[in-house]
């Protein structure tokens, strides 16, 4: 059985990824009439995996365990990026094992030294579901004054939903949260039984239409690099690179900073930004006792 995943996760994330496909995105030819189901059937995917048309759907319906093999070939049938096909295995548990009680995330003093010396980028450390642990005062003045909310709260895809400010500060603010979504939804396959989660996704998604929808459509997503243009209030424009670093202490804490090109506008727009940030004597995080 795949019981240990919470309403049988796995069989969830198949469906909607074959609800996605057409034959004809697979290569299968298409008879004319109208479908009774949107995207693939599972006899359909069945065909192209090799595997018998009840074998899928007991696995669907996690009633039985599936080999690697045949998660490979489902991972290429359905057309899986490389995200995706790592949350199946997780979802399998093939790379993972069960969730056990963690206890709190504290951020090592030699990595809040690292932050506090980096007066001119932007940095914030990242734990479980995306709780701030850590962050610079030029990450407060970037994003916000993390300071200013309450612990329990502090949390980015939290602040990104339930802050009216996000919305004005990120130019592509659906983008974002959807990739918030994402990487919170990879993070349920690894821990599916944390309640802090469970807490955060039940709160959001009775809170915000969109993260439920979001939520529900399944996409996943690593923490790796990217681009986003932030509106800055005080600075205007910002067009920011940022990369993630996993810690070593603690592999569930990663180290995002944002950068900018040398003598780039964003790269000197950062710099007025880190003196105004010292004029407001916006605070870094302290570590833990």
């Amino acid at each position: 059985m795949t019981g240990s995943v919470p309403l049988n996760e796995l069989g969830e994330f198949l469906k909607k990824r074959r609800s996605e496909l057409s034959p004809r995105t697979v290569g299968l030819p298409e008879s004319g009439r109208p479908r009774r189901v949107t995207g693939l059937r599972r006899e359909e995917v069945a065909q192209l995996a090799h595997i018998s048309t009840d074998y899928y759907t007991r696995l669907e319906q996690g009633r039985i365990q599936v080999s690697s093999s045949v998660l490979e070939t489902l991972a290429r049938v359905l057309h899986l990026d490389d995200d995706e096909r790592g949350y199946l295995f997780q979802l399998s548990g093939k790379t993972t094992t069960r969730t056990r009680r963690r206890g709190r995330q504290k951020v090592q003093p030699q990595l809040q030294r690292v932050l506090d010396d980096l007066t001119a980028t932007p940095a914030i450390v990242q734990g479980r579901r995306g709780d701030i642990l850590a962050w610079n005062a030029l990450a407060a003045a970037l994003v916000t004054d993390f300071s200013r909310i309450p612990e329990k709260h502090r949390n980015y895809p939290r602040i990104v939903f339930t802050d009216p400010a996000m919305r004005s500060l990120y130019a592509h603010w659906e983008t974002s949260a959807h990739m918030a979504v994402a990487q919170l939804r990879m993070e349920a396959a690894q821990y599916p039984e944390d309640p802090r989660l469970i807490e955060l996704v039940g709160e959001l998604s009775m809170r915000d239409e969109q993260f439920a929808q979001w939520w529900g459509d399944r996409r996943v997503a690593a923490r790796t690099v990217g681009r986003k243009t932030l509106n800055h209030p005080v600075v205007g424009e910002l067009v920011l690179d940022w990369d993630t670093l996993t810690t070593n202490t603690d592999p569930d804490q990663h180290l995002t900073v944002w950068t900018a090109a040398p003598n780039s506008p964003t790269h000197e727009r950062l710099r007025i930004l880190a003196s105004w940030a010292a004029d407001q004597s916006l605070p870094p995080s302290q570590p833990a006792a």
